[in-house]
């Protein structure tokens, strides 16, 4: 037996799913979280219930893909199948048309008034046995987020009834709302709150754009003060006090010889350093754990913070008028900021858009000009090492690309940029255990996907190095890396470990800097084109998966064509001829 949860976007359907289910789910306060659905499953009385967390949608009458497979999952249920229709007691109107056209499907069904607690705040009341009444069907108040009312809506599971309602017009409907709204709904006046003021404050223009700056300057003051202090404190100390006298041993039981090479990497006067040494047990160890994990879960703990607290939605609304200049909307801006902590949940994120021409510029530039964590991490450490502060600069020079190449492809890419209604949810508390459980998801997933690729990079690299490969493609493209873009050779190397993992490629930076080797001009160049060349593989199989291989041929295209015109006007404009 099948329960679907059905609902309007950002009713909180994937927080009771949660609470009914406590199966690993993604829990965001913007729309455009639930695109595919999510199963689970819950247990009633010795009886096991497939629970589905239906898409999104406002209607039965698709105006997207997301929309098209909640009706496809709604007309393909069974005879023994209910709905649990999730409605957010806040905004009844609104909701109430998708829940009489569910009405009319003659599927049992029960309404979850969601968001319950939140009524009392805003003045609403609502008489649930009228409305009860009204509807045919059983009307149980919840909280996803408290966990209010869950007990009580699994309850009536075993009580679901076949509505019985005939089928209406489009405005038969609409005029049967206003009816239940006047009926059961009615709202007292009050003062508006706090919050209430600082929600007008953030979307209305001349206020919203300077708080977007302040509030993303400080989200990144913020990631970079937990990461750096997770490094100071935590793991350095680790890593030098208990990690390094291990593989010191390692290394003097193994000798000179191919298996050191491999596993220690090169000894740096006569000692092993971690961010130098490229072995797989020593840098191959030391990056992803050492330096960029602490990152990670700085970045992804803030994201998360912004996404459950509704302000993600907000953001959309202000830099919507810049995105439709680049050829989308709003929503780009999530998988922008998902692709700075990975670009490969970045790469999903594009699915928010609705059509081909979106998608495929929202995905180009995230390749091109969205640097994941991991690179950033290494880029602060980088330049840290060399006492120089150009970070900004580099960030700088990514986001005139990010505006210029997106300006360019909205003019020459064909296809629809369509105007969306960005829906704004109200702020709201996060919750502690789904922000938690959110973290622990995003950071096992780069734990499980991006580390494999890091450890198979540095030992490609040392099997290359060792049978003099590296020096062989090295010799190959060094017109290009050399000769345009005024590189050292001995940066050749790091720029075709790139295609593998970016994060390691800028680690390869490291010795040249140290070694004077490279100048800091040289590295700002050498750090933009590694970041817009190419995605490392783990993003290319996604975006190939997300974008079809037509369209990943001319992604690639544009990338290429992007680095060469990039590396040589920032070759004269920094180095000169």
């Amino acid at each position: 037996m099948k329960v679907l949860l059905v609902g309007n976007p950002n009713v909180g359907k994937s927080v009771i799913f949660n609470r009914l289910t406590g199966i690993d789910v993604i829990i965001s306060n913007y729309p455009g979280t639930t695109v595919d659905f999510t199963k689970g499953s819950i247990k009633i009385e010795d009886k096991i219930y497939e629970l589905i967390d239906v898409p999104g949608t406002y209607s039965l009458e698709p105006s997207c893909r997301a929309e098209e497979v909640a009706n496809e999952m709604i007309s393909e249920m069974g005879k023994d199948d209910l709905i649990i229709n999730v409605i957010d007691a806040t905004n009844l109107e609104r909701n109430l048309y998708l829940t009489l056209e569910l009405l009319e499907t003659g599927k049992p069904m029960i309404v979850a008034l969601n968001i319950w607690d939140d009524t009392k705040h805003r003045g609403i009341e609502i008489d649930v046995k009228k409305l009860q009444e009204f509807l045919g069907v059983p009307v149980v108040k919840t909280s996803g987020l408290s966990g209010f009312g869950i007990k009580n809506l699994v309850e009536q599971i075993k009580e679901a009834q076949n509505p019985k309602i005939h089928e209406h017009t489009k405005s038969e409907r609409w005029k049967d709302v206003g009816t239940i709204i006047l009926e059961v709904q009615t709202i007292t006046h009050r003062h508006h709150t706090i919050i209430e003021k600082i929600q007008d404050l953030t979307v209305a223009p001349l206020t919203g754009i300077p708080l977007a700056i302040l509030i993303l300057f400080l989200t990144f003051t913020v990631v970079r003060f937990i990461g750096e202090t997770l490094i100071g404190y935590v793991t350095e100390p680790f890593f030098e006090k208990f990690y390094l006298p291990l593989m010191e041993f390692l290394s003097n039981f193994l000798g000179p010889g191919y298996a050191r090479d491999i596993l220690i990497g090169q000894l740096i006067e006569g000692k092993i350093e971690f961010m130098e040494s490229m072995g797989v047990l020593t840098t191959g160890v030391f990056v992803p754990f050492g330096a960029v994990l602490p990152y990670i879960i700085a970045f992804y703990f803030t994201l998360s913070l912004l996404e459950d607290s509704g302000y993600l939605p907000r953001l959309s609304i202000i830099v919507d008028s810049i995105f439709h200049r680049l050829g989308m909307h709003g929503y780009g801006i999530v998988p922008t900021l998902l692709g700075l902590g990975c670009n490969v949940p970045g790469a999903l994120g594009i699915r928010t858009m609705e059509t081909r021409k979106q998608k495929f510029i929202a995905a180009t530039l995230l390749a091109i000009a969205v640097p994941c964590m991991a690179q950033t991490a290494m880029l602060i450490g980088l330049f840290g090492i060399s006492n120089f502060n150009y970070i900004y600069f580099v960030f700088g020079i990514l986001f005139m690309i990010y505006i210029i190449v997106g300006s360019i492809m909205n003019i020459f890419v064909k296809g629809e940029s369509p105007e969306i209604l960005l829906e704004i949810p109200p702020y709201r508390r996060p919750s502690l255990n789904s922000l938690f459980k959110k973290l622990w998801m995003r950071t096992r997933w780069f734990l499980t996907e991006a580390v494999p690729w890091l450890f198979f990079g540095i030992l490609l690299v040392n099997i290359l190095e060792i049978f003099g490969i590296l020096k062989f493609i090295g010799n190959l493209s060094s017109p290009v890396i050399v000769g345009l873009f005024g590189l050292p050779s001995a940066a050749v190397g790091a720029l075709i470990v790139g295609f593998l993992r970016k994060d390691l490629a800028v680690g390869m930076l490291v010795p040249l800097v140290a070694s004077g080797e490279m100048s800091v001009m040289q590295l700002v160049i050498a750090s933009v084109i590694l970041i817009i060349y190419f995605p490392c593989a783990a993003t290319f199989t996604t975006l190939f998966k997300e974008l079809g291989a037509r369209d990943m041929a001319l992604s690639v295209m544009i990338m290429i064509a992007t680095v060469l015109i990039v590396g040589t006007v920032l070759r004269i404009l920094l180095i000169g001829f």
